[in-house]
């Protein structure tokens, strides 16, 4: 039997989206989560970096057993695997690794050694771009943590708006926390997150694109520092 989840056409998707990101502008996490679960049930799923399991644990106190789906680039500190054992471990969601078509040695052997030093873009869209565009191809919405105080490029992620690029809702609770949200609501909860937090970096990507950030910089200038990238391609 076809579900109304599965009958929606993508300009039914794309109008839902846009009248739910005016509707929920003012909404809490959990109310715009619970929307997304409500409104999409196990063609919604969260994805997370490790950095911290914020909206993973906002997530699964609306729906336990959650997909959280998160991208093992072959490059990740062993910190941010760390993170994502123990997330699965200890909450209630079902973390779904995804993994590119091709390990870091078949990499280098088709583009040669560090192309995330010679074209980080190219080594980002084959580590990170197309895995999620093929793991998320049964899902009709994902959330993500962007938060629109972390860089000037996020300033107008909307709670809920139209991924044109994969033709899927996009949801972002906490876009309108600040990092002091943040802090609060791992103090208040327990929240696991990324031991490399607390050893000077505030934006936690791969190991060779990203560094310490240091004292007045944003806090995603530790990501492809002295470059103009300042996004993976995922957003």
């Amino acid at each position: 039997m076809t579900t109304a989840q599965e009958s929606r056409t993508t300009d039914e998707l794309k109008e839902l989206a846009e009248q739910a990101g005016r509707d929920l502008e003012d909404a809490s996490a959990l109310e715009i989560l619970q929307w997304a679960v409500d409104t999409f049930g196990a063609r919604f799923c969260v994805t997370s970096s490790m950095e911290d399991a914020v909206v993973a644990h906002l997530a699964s106190r609306v729906r336990k057993g959650v997909d959280v789906v998160f991208l093992d680039t072959g490059y990740h500190f062993p910190e941010t695997i760390g993170t994502r054992d123990a997330v699965e471990a200890v909450m209630d969601v079902n973390v779904i690794t995804l993994t590119p078509r091709h390990s870091v040695a078949e990499q280098d052997a088709r583009y040669g050694p560090r192309l995330h030093d010679r074209d980080p873009d190219l080594c980002c869209k084959l580590r990170k771009v197309q895995p999620l565009e093929e793991g998320l191809k049964d899902y009709q919405a994902w959330a993500t943590g962007l938060r629109r105080d972390e860089s000037p490029t996020r300033a107008g992620t909307p709670v809920v708006g139209w991924d044109e690029k994969r033709q899927k809702v996009k949801i972002s609770p906490i876009a309108r926390w600040t990092q002091d949200d943040v802090d609060a609501y791992v103090t208040e909860h327990g929240v696991l997150t990324n031991p490399l937090l607390m050893d000077g970096y505030t934006s936690v990507g791969c190991a060779p694109c990203t560094r310490r950030v240091l004292e007045g910089e944003d806090a995603r200038a530790g990501r492809w520092a002295g470059r103009a990238k300042t996004e993976c391609g995922l957003h």
